[in-house]
Order: C-alpha cells, then structure tokens, then sequence
C-alpha cells in the first residue's frame, strides 16, 4: 500500500498545516477531523487532521504521527469546513482556530521529563565519593545537588516534573541541573487517569427482609428504601450522606450479599435550580403564531434560511424559539441556541430542558472542564439533539443541524476578543448556510447591521410589536440631573427622584432593579493638589476603588494596591474619590432604606455559577426588594412583580472613543426598561443623565427603535462605517515602544498603496487603551465599501510581517472589530 500523509492543524501562531506521515498501523481510519497526538519540535502537542493525500512532502524526513485520541473524528465534515472559513475570513491561523473549536483536553495533560546526562552522573558519583564527614563542610549548593541527583538516581535517572513538584524547591533546582548541561528535560504527553467512583445498589433477588430491633437492621432498612423506593442505584457519598450510615456499614450489607457495586466515571451531578423547575405556561399570540408558520415553512423547504426576529421587550421571543425547535425536531434535525453570557444559559437552559429534557446539553465556558467535555462528546455521539451555549457553543458537534437561535444577537460579547477573532453571530449564519437549516437572529435592539441586511432583503423580518396579553411598555421618564443639582446643591449617588420612587414600591411590597454600569465603589482616586489620578503601573487606566476590599484595582490585568494617603506623584495629602459604582450606590440605598433587603449583582458579588443562581433565585422569589446590578441583569431576565427600573448614570457610554457609543446606550437602555412590567403588575423606568436631549436617550425612552436606526444610519453612512463599510483594526504592540513605532511605520508604508484601491487607512495612532499588560499600542482603522479590497489589504500586511520578520503576535488583525475603544 502506498505511503500516506496527514495534513495536520496545530495550535501555533502559524499561518500554516504540517504533514506527517502515516503510520502503517493506521492505515485504513478516518483521520480527517480526528485528534492526533504528534511530535512537534521538542514536544508533542494534540492537533487536528484535516486532509490526507499519497503525495509526499518534499522534506528529507517526516514525521510519525504518533497516536490517534479518539474512535470517532471529533469534527464532522461541515465543522472542518466551518474551520476553514473562519481561518480565511478572520485571517486566523488555521491551528488556533481548531483548537478553539476543540473540547477540553481532558484525556492528555502535558508534562515535562528530567534525565540525568553523562556528565550529570558523573557528577553525581563524585559528590556521593565524599565521607560523611566531608558533609558538614560541603556548601549548601552541592548539599542541594546531591539531594535532588539522589532522587534521579533512585527513580532509574529520570523524574517528572509532576514528581519533583513533591520536593521543594526540586523543580526550580531540576532546570538549574539542566542549564548546567547535567541533566536533559523534554515535555511529554500523559495519559490522565479517571478519576471514579463506586454506585450502590439494591440486589434485585428476593432475600429476607431484614428485622427491625437493633440499629444494624434500622440502618440496613434505610439504606433498602433510598436504593429502592426512593432514588435508586447512587454514589456511596451520596448514599451514606442521605441514608446516614457509615463505610462500614455499607461493606457489611455487601458481605452479606443485599448490595452489589461497580465503579463508574465520575461526573458532576445534576443542580436543582435546572431539575426542579416548571416553566409557566403561555398561550400564543396571533404574531407568535405567524412568526411560527413562517419558520414551519423554512424548516420544510430544508434551505438556508437567515431572520431578524424582532420583538419589544416582553413580547415572547422566548416561545417563538421553543415552538421552532420543537418544529426542527419534528422534522428529525437538531438545533442549536446561543445566548450571550454565561449568566443566561441559565435561564434559558431551564426553560429548554424544562420543555425537552435529557435530549438538552449545555456549553460555555464557566463549566468545568470535565463537564464541558463530557457534555460536548454527548453531543457528538448524538445523545443530545439541542444545544444552548455562549459563543464557543457555535462550533458544538450536531449533525443534521436544521435551526439556529442567536439571542440577543446585538451583543458584543458574541465577538472573541483572542485568536481567533470570530463573532458568534456571524459564524452562526455562515454555519446555517452550509448546513441547509434556518437561523433566527432574535433581539429587541437589533444591531444596525443585522436590521440593515433584513431591510436589504438579505434576512427576512419577524415582529412582535406587542406584548405577551397585550401588556403595557413600562412608562419610562428622563430624570435631568442638571435640574437635580440646581434643587439640591448636592449630587448623590442616587437621584432624589428615584430614591422616592423606590420608597414607594417598598410601600407597595413590589420590587426594584437599579442598573448602574460601573463596578466598585468609585471610579478612580484623584489627588486634588496636581490633578493626576492613580493609575495601574501596566496600563494606561486609572485605578477603580473597591471598599470592601480597600484595594484600587485595575480591571484589565488584575493590578492592586492599597490607596495611597499621598499622591504617588506630587506626595500631596488631598486625594479625592471620583465617581459612584455599583457598590456606592449598594451602600447608599443601605443607608436610605436600611429595613429594605437589598442585594448586588456584578463580578465583584457573584463569580460562579451557583453564586449567581442564589442571587437570581432569591430575587425570583420575592427574598430580595431591591437588586442593584451592572449590565448582568439587564437583558433576558423575567421578573414579574418588578414595578421600577432606575438606571443610574444612563449616559456613561456615550464618552467612549467609539462609533457605536450611541447604538450601545440605546441598547442598554431599552433592554433595562424592559425588565419592568412583565407581569399583572404595570412598570415605571426611571432614567438619570445630564444629557436628557441626545437622540440615543430621547429614542430608548420612547422605545422606538425605527427612529434610532434612522437617525444613527445617517451618521453612519456619512462617517462610512459598518453597515456601509467594511471595517477592520490592525493593533501593533510590543513591551518596548521602539519596535512598536518601527513596526507601526513599516506597516503604513505597507499599507500606502491600498488608499488608490479603495481602502481608507487611518492611523497609526496610539490605540485609545494606549499602554495594556505592559505592552505599547497604536492602532490602525482600515475601512473600505468593498469587502474583497479589504481582505487584499489585511492579507497583504500579513505576509509583509512575515516577510520583515514582524513576530505574529506583535500585529493583531480584526476583522469586523465591535470595539474600537
């Protein structure tokens, strides 16, 4: 048989595949889509193979590949061509896309392996030739040599890095040893062993029924009636916890041959918040029901399909999605939900598990890893026929996929802001086009592009302007805090106007959400005698002020200090705290309503999922009055007896150095109205600025969204930006500012010739953020009409880079960027 060879995908920031020889003991797999374990430099890394040919590379020597991971291809032909796209579209190496769209590794972990060298031993044998004597005079550096080598020694001269973790200090030694030529080191792949666990339960066969009296038959009764009439076979933990007999006792009744028990893989175990749940139950309104005719008549036709979904707050996009998967599955196709965080999945899974059970898997990036992998094989294997997941969730392995939900597709968090550069959105509908099947874009804030393509007749146009029992909007007022301050002579966190909206509502036991978007307590510390503020030492931003913790942190690279009593600059003693966040605003309602139970909701409260569960769960359930979060519980929550919405600060957004600043107020506002009034009970919003007249504010308070669009689409074709314009950024950092500038010139020149080509070139610039994680950064904007020219461009900065000799890393390309600032 003729010589194969695999052309493999590896995770390195190369725009390129490697090809490696096929073993002849893998003749005969499919190892298209497979993880292969290869030999790469001085290590091994897990790739993905995505073509095979007989044709050999014209090197000297090629490599084997060295181990297939799985049984079955972890990507289906649609998922590598999916791969493909993105890599070309988003100018990603094609490696790190896979890698992105891959599981956790949860099989493999990397290690590193330590040999002792010729010389090494030799070195060794002298030391060992010294008497004891000799020991107390040695100098502790070849004490330390003599005591790690021994270990080499007894360990037939090699050790792991794992293992030489146990002795202290033994690894940081270890790689001394080997800059000293005595010792080798190598990574190595390893095999993880599962971690397992024992289950329980009842042996089938009639036996004696045991006697009641003593405390053995009473424990041997309970532990019969949980493994029989209550929950069945359980882990022994978990039976011994509920049943309350010990490890003894449950040996004792598997002797006496009333039990029997195996071993099974480990796995996280159900959480009630997603078990325990009935969804309400609503009837559909005659747009539902049109809305669902229409998807109906797509799913049929078994063609690529792409809608804006576009409904007011409240209006039941929720029950259009159910009613179309339930619809994909009738036809025998699977479907696919995206939502925006992490925080949503939670929701919306228990509204899709609620209605479609085990066939529902979950994925994002907050699980474990174990979880994610195990839920992502389940799919993969077909156990699991709906998927609801953030972002990552795009690339799940459904075969047959006939829908895809994008909620709240407006959200920026859709875009990856790491290699590779993806939007969810985006990718979601190239992914429906090549698998036949339908995708509903769903928001009642739709981004300018996606609104602009269904005007286009590029997407077709689902409304709702109506809500679920014709429910009232939420009445929403402008708070002018200009007026404010001329009342009160004084600017308090929270306006007077809402401050006395809120104690109404606590008078009327109904609830409140206070939407500040801002985390900590204040802004940032200013010294009042030079006016410099404090800022981090690895980026250009100034300190955010935690009370709790009584720490200024920066939010971007996790720098902390305590505040300073002295300006770091000027040593004067008059430092100043700017500005009110979420925290400030938690303690000044404390102080106003201290019988009110008040909760907060942001990074700094909640950092896992069960944390936000509790918070969410209680404020469900009437435990909490008022809610003060950032922009985490402005969309996709359902709170009925929530009667008054204030938002704090409405305005902040619309200073940043950014073309979508309007779009992104319009959209938080709009979106935090609408969680007031969704039940019986009618709504009021209350929206504090100092710029009451700005067309982004005026719109949002009268929720119409035609307006806004009309209004920003102006600016935007006037300006040429998205949806007018193709945009892309090219981000040029570096540690030393020299070789940032270099390398920023060298690419305007690059870029020189493209200007008569169609493509406008600003920059390079500083970037707005100018200084992140110690690296220095200057930003180019390259905009164009036509797509193709751009795509010219960007591919031609690329090559230029490896031409010159630009490290990869040091030139960032994004394609369609939701961020400019």
């Amino acid at each position: 048989m003729a010589a194969r060879y695999c052309e493999v995908a590896l995770p390195v920031p190369l725009r390129s595949t490697f090809t490696y020889a096929v073993p002849a003991g893998f003749n005969g797999e499919d190892l298209v889509g497979r993880r292969l374990v290869v030999p790469f430099r001085n290590r091994a890394m897990v790739g993905v193979g995505i073509a095979v040919s007989d044709r050999a590379p014209e090197v000297a020597r090629v490599k084997e590949i060295a181990e297939l991971m799985d049984t079955l291809p972890a990507f289906p032909p649609k998922l590598i061509e999916l791969g493909h796209w993105i890599s070309r579209y988003y100018l990603a190496p094609v490696g790190e896309t896979f890698r992105a769209m891959l599981p956790p590794e949860i099989e493999l972990h990397q290690d590193r392996e330590y040999r002792l060298t010729a010389a090494g031993r030799a070195y060794l044998q002298e030391l060992a030739a010294g008497t004891e004597s000799m020991d107390a005079e040695r100098p502790d550096a070849e004490k330390e040599d003599l005591a790690i080598l021994r270990q080499f020694d007894s360990h037939e001269g090699s050790l792991s890095s794992s293992r030489l973790r146990r002795v202290p200090g033994g690894e940081a030694l270890a790689e001394k040893l080997v800059r000293r030529g005595l010792l080798t080191a190598q990574s190595v792949v390893r095999h993880r062993q599962t971690r397992m666990q024992k289950i329980v339960a009842w042996k089938a066969e009639e036996l004696p029924a045991p006697r009641p009296g003593n405390r053995q038959m009473a424990a041997e009764e309970r532990v019969r009636e949980i493994l029989t009439a209550t929950r069945g076979p359980l882990p022994i933990g978990l039976l011994m916890k509920q049943a309350h007999v010990s490890r003894a006792a449950i040996n004792r009744l598997e002797k006496k041959g009333r039990i029997i028990t195996w071993d099974e893989p480990l796995t996280a175990g159900e959480d009630a918040w997603e078990t325990d749940f009935t969804p309400p139950a609503n009837v559909l309104n005659a747009e539902q029901k049109q809305s669902l005719r229409e998807i109906w008549r797509w799913l049929v036709a078994g063609k690529f399909a792409a809608c804006l979904l576009h409904g007011v707050t409240g209006s039941g996009k929720t029950e259009v999605y159910l009613g179309a998967i339930e619809a994909a599955l009738s036809r025998g196709r699977t479907a696919l939900v995206l939502v925006p965080e992490i925080a949503l999945t939670l929701w919306v899974g228990r509204l899709v598990r609620a209605r479609f059970g085990k066939e529902v898997a979950v994925l994002h990036s907050g699980l474990p890893d174990v979880e994610r992998a195990r839920e992502w094989w389940r799919v993969r294997h077909g156990e699991a026929r709906i998927v609801v997941g953030t972002r990552s969730a795009v690339f799940a392995p459904l075969e047959n996929l006939g829908l895809i939900i994008v909620d709240e597709e407006q959200e920026s968090s859709y875009k990856q802001e790491e290699t590779p550069r993806y939007n969810g959105r985006d990718t979601a509908v190239y992914r429906a086009s090549i698998e036949d099947a339908v995708v509903l874009l769903g928001s009642a804030t739709p981004s300018l592009e996606t609104y602009h393509n269904a005007r286009a007749g590029k997407y077709h146009l689902l409304e709702l302007t109506s809500r679920v029992e014709n429910r009232p909007l939420a009445e929403v007022r402008i708070v002018d805090l200009r007026e404010e301050f001329r009342r009160q002579h004084r600017a308090a966190p929270v306006s007077e106007s809402l401050r006395a909206a809120i104690a109404l509502r606590l008078e009327e036991q109904t609830q409140t959400m206070v939407l500040i978007n801002r985390r900590g307590y204040s802004w940032s510390l200013l010294c009042r005698g030079c006016g410099a503020f404090v800022q981090c030492e690895n980026c250009s931003i100034a300190l955010t002020y935690h009370k709790s913790r009584q720490r200024l942190e920066c939010h971007y690279c996790g720098y902390s200090i305590r505040p300073p009593k002295q300006c770091p600059k000027c040593q004067g003693g008059y430092m100043y705290f700017v500005g009110d966040g979420a925290e400030r605003v938690e303690e000044y309602l404390r102080e106003q309503f201290p019988k009110a139970r008040i909760a907060r909701l942001d990074r700094d409260t909640v950092r896992t999922k069960r944390e936000y569960q509790q918070v969410l769960g209680a404020f469900a359930s009437g435990e909490i009055d008022i809610l003060v979060g950032t922009q985490m519980v402005a969309k996709g929550h359902d709170f009925q007896r929530v009667t008054l919405v204030g938002v704090v600060a409405a305005d902040l957004a619309l200073g940043r150095p950014d073309f979508r600043a309007a779009e992104r107020t319009f959209q938080l506002l709009t979106q935090v109205a609408g969680r007031a009034g969704r039940g019986e009970l009618s709504g009021e919003v209350l929206v504090e600025t100092y710029y009451p007249d700005h067309y982004a504010i005026q719109c949002a308070v009268q929720q119409d969204y035609a307006a806004f669009y009309e209004k920003e689409a102006h600016f935007r074709r006037m300006l040429h930006y998205p949806p007018f314009t193709a945009l892309a950024t090219v981000l040029v950092r570096d540690r030393k500012i020299e070789n940032a500038i270099r390398w920023s010139r060298a690419l305007a020149a690059c870029f020189a010739p493209f200007e008569e080509r169609g493509v406008k070139i600003l920059g390079p610039a500083a970037a707005p953020l100018a200084r992140l994680r110690r690296e220095y950064r200057f930003q180019f904007v390259l905009k164009s009409p036509q797509r193709s020219a751009l795509g010219r461009a960007l591919s031609s900065c690329l090559d230029f880079c490896a031409a010159k000799e630009i490290p990869a890393t040091a030139v960032i390309v994004d394609v369609d960027p939701t961020n400019l600032a």
